[in-house]
């Protein structure tokens, strides 16, 4: 598929609000596939992007098709998420202060495998490198860059037969897998009748941009 006319921008506060229907929409079709197979509402879907349209520091960067969201990016300080993404942070003494999380990507299918995954990483580490270097900022001294991903087993047969993991492309961005930070989220999977909750493992990186096995 050509995509010539695809922009990126970042969205905020109020900016943001106007676009979270389209956003949700999307998140449900993306997370949909394995390996999240989630199976949610819009409900929760706009509380959950309300998040980032009010908490301070925070970004999420749209990539559009003329008048179309087609993928979005987040991130925000680690002390504006939850306490499920705080918890392991907290557990093996990092100072919550000083990361920053990336929240998730979405990118519909067609549009994939045209360089916007790297894009969404760039956009967002450099917000973060910029929030690190504020003076005036009151998130820092940031110094991490952390996202995390849900852990599903080698032998899943729902695990589809053209499905890759992206560990090879996070590893290309300089992010390295860190098993002892460990959480779990909980969410409503196909074919369940309610939450349960889910292993999730993070990748680490420092807002520098050297990777090291204790940042």
């Amino acid at each position: 598929m050509d995509i010539p006319n695809i922009r990126l921008c970042s969205s905020t506060g109020a900016d943001l609000e106007r676009h979270i229907p389209e956003v949700a929409r999307l998140r449900l079709q993306v997370f949909r596939d394995f390996p999240y197979l989630y199976d949610g509402d819009l409900d929760y879907e706009a509380r959950y992007l309300r998040t980032y349209s009010q908490a301070p520091g925070s970004l999420v960067v749209l990539a559009v098709d003329g008048e179309r969201v087609v993928g979005a990016s987040t991130g925000l300080p680690l002390m504006a998420a939850t306490d499920e993404v705080k918890a392991p942070f907290i557990s093996h003494n990092y100072d919550p202060t000083t990361v920053f999380y990336l929240g998730e990507s979405v990118l519909l299918p067609d549009y994939r495998g045209h360089g916007i995954g790297v894009l969404f990483f760039e956009a967002r580490e450099a917000h973060a490198r910029a929030l690190a270097s504020d003076p005036e900022s009151s998130f820092g001294p940031l110094r991490h860059l952390a996202f995390c991903a849900v852990e599903r087993g080698h032998e899943d047969p729902r695990r589809p037969a053209s499905h890759v993991p992206l560990d090879r492309f996070w590893c290309k961005r300089g992010y390295r897998r860190h098993p002892q930070l460990r959480t779990s989220f909980s969410w409503r999977e196909l074919g369940e009748a309610a939450e349960t909750p889910k292993p999730m493992v993070f990748w680490l990186k420092s807002v520098s941009g050297n990777s090291s096995e204790r940042i």
